[in-house]
């Protein structure tokens, strides 16, 4: 009979080994999963892959079917939301990405695990979109990256069906106390990536400024465009000048086809203080910048000046697409860097032309001289020379082929005189206006589909005086900006009369024509040029008629 109690006992502690037994096994190959989940976020230092990896572990820890990770940004709201479980196709046909209601929102605003056995069941359930996969149980972690919320990790729909445990809770709040870490590594590697990245294209594009030996402004500022364009992971960069009147222009665009080459930049209270400071800054708002009606396509902005408060500073503006994320504190300050040392580069390429420009006009004064002292002198010499053979030849063939001679010797000390001439008054102008006007279309049209007809008349490269060309190539670059930016027209005729008396430019177009424009800061600078010449400037436009735009300035 007492062998029958003691079998029992026997029996119960033996079951209960086995139980403990169990458990023991259980919590090991629960923290050798959450130690190789730990172990798998340093496999990448990718901040994007770490954050994949966290999710895509969290959910092999617990066994959840979906696992998402919601990034805070600036304004506490969720600006990056990555997930697991959920194909690419059926993302499109959720639609849009949380932004922080229901359940994520009451996590985003008490940071604090929160288990659910039914997720429609809390007070503060908003429900899910269309074509959303259904969810009944939840587990939700913050992550928190040195003591701050960095995001919350959001795990549904335990595989086995049944609730997520403590258990669970525990061991996803332990991988998001590693995932802090490993998120605060891969943010310091990214940041440091970032930063060399901007300091070698810097240097890249100051070694290919400074070795140019021809350079053209237009590639210089395709260069500078370009590499920042790259460097910043942007759809947009540009870059603009001030004009004599200081008013900041686009000089050169690449990327997305949203400025024309030419456009006048509104006045802006952010890229004054850019100007002013020479630090970058970071404009969410496009419109701040480039005015209303870019918001619908362009997202973050970023500011740099090229160069250190100088009359030549430009500007470098780089754009991400609308809904993208804000450029990092990395860029910002690496922009700055960039800026400075492009600028600098810029501003040494422009003096080393003056430089070559003022040896050209040194040199062409001195061969003037030279010509004007020593080779005109010799040939008015041998003209008398010639002459004083007359009374020693009375053959009258004779007198007549020094008469020839003497003749052709005059005309070419005329067209010596002429060339002195223009050697010593031609040398300010680079290149004849025909070709700064072609230069000025083409980048006015860089952009567009169609070409405008062009009509010349007249002595355009000697007519018109070097202050009239000044006022006359913005007024073109104006005037054809506008054609081709708000008209929507497919033709354009743009004509150039020169005479004696004065200069007339003329661009028409078959537009949609306006009544009363928004805008008319353009237009009055262009009649402020036209009365500071004494001349005239008048708009013809009437809706779906088109426009015309007449300006003339005397030549005096």
């Amino acid at each position: 009979m007492w062998r029958e109690p003691i079998r029992r006992r026997t029996e119960d502690l033996l079951r209960d080994f086995v139980a403990r037994a169990d458990e023991l096994v259980r919590a090991q190959d629960q923290m050798q999963g959450l130690l190789g989940a730990v172990v798998s976020l340093t496999e990448d230092l990718s901040l994007e892959a770490v954050l994949d990896r966290v999710v895509q572990s969290a959910c092999e820890l617990v066994g959840a079917r979906y696992g998402a990770l919601g990034v805070l940004d600036d304004g506490h709201q969720l600006g990056h939301f990555i997930t697991v479980g959920i194909d690419d196709d059926g993302i499109r046909l959720i639609g849009e990405l949380p932004t922080g209601r229901g359940v994520l929102g009451h996590l985003i605003n008490q940071p604090e695990a929160l288990r659910l056995d039914d997720l429609g069941a809390h007070r503060m359930a908003s429900g899910f979109p269309p074509n959303h996969p259904d969810m009944k149980t939840f587990l939700g972690v913050p992550v928190r990256v040195r003591g701050a919320v960095f995001g919350n990790l959001y795990l549904t729909e335990k595989l086995d069906g049944g609730p997520f445990t403590e258990e669970d809770q525990e061991l996803a709040s332990a991988l998001a106390s590693a995932a802090g870490v490993a998120i605060e590594n891969a943010r310091l590697y990214e940041d440091t990536r970032r930063r060399q990245r901007w300091l070698e294209a810097g240097l890249e594009v100051s070694d290919q400024l400074s070795s140019a030996l021809f350079p053209g402004e237009t590639d210089n500022l395709d260069l500078v465009a370009e590499r920042a364009l790259t460097v910043s992971d942007s759809i947009l960069a540009v870059v603009a000048y001030p004009d004599a009147d200081g008013t900041q222009r686009c000089r050169t665009m690449v990327g997305v086809q949203s400025l024309p080459a030419g456009q006048e930049l509104p006045a802006s209270k952010i890229v004054a203080e850019v100007l002013d400071t020479g630090m970058s800054a970071l404009v969410r708002d496009p419109s701040d910048v480039f005015g209303s009606g870019t918001d619908a396509k362009l997202g973050p902005l970023l500011v740099a000046a090229l160069g250190r408060k100088s009359s030549e500073c430009g500007l470098l503006i780089l754009a991400r697409p609308a809904g993208a994320a804000l450029y990092l504190q990395a860029d910002i300050q690496s922009s700055a860097v960039f800026g400075s040392r492009v600028g600098l580069a810029l501003g040494l390429v422009r003096a080393r032309e003056r430089r070559e420009e003022q040896l050209l006009s040194t040199d062409r004064d001195r061969i003037a001289r030279d010509l004007h002292d020593l080779v005109i002198q010799r040939l008015f010499g041998a003209g008398l020379s010639m002459q004083s053979l007359r009374r020693y030849i009375p053959d009258p063939v004779a007198q007549d082929r020094i008469s020839a001679v003497t003749a052709e010797l005059d005309s070419t000390i005329h067209e010596l005189r002429d060339t002195i001439y223009s050697m010593r008054t031609g040398h300010g102008q680079k290149e004849p206006l025909t070709g700064l006007i072609m230069r000025t279309i083409h980048e006015g049209i860089r952009n567009s589909e169609f070409s405008p007809k062009v009509q010349l008349t007249g002595p355009v490269d000697e007519a018109v005086p070097d202050a009239v060309v000044e006022q006359l190539l913005p007024v073109l670059s104006e005037g054809l900006s506008n054609a081709v930016r708000h008209s929507g027209a497919d033709e354009i005729d743009i004509s150039l009369t020169a005479g004696t008396d004065g200069v007339e430019l003329r661009i028409a177009d078959n537009g949609c024509g306006f009544e009363n424009p928004l805008r008319i800061s353009g237009i009055a600078n262009m009649k402020h040029r036209a009365v500071a010449l004494g001349g005239e400037c008048s708009i013809k436009s009437s809706p779906g008629r088109g426009t015309r735009l007449t300006w003339s300035a005397p030549s005096r």
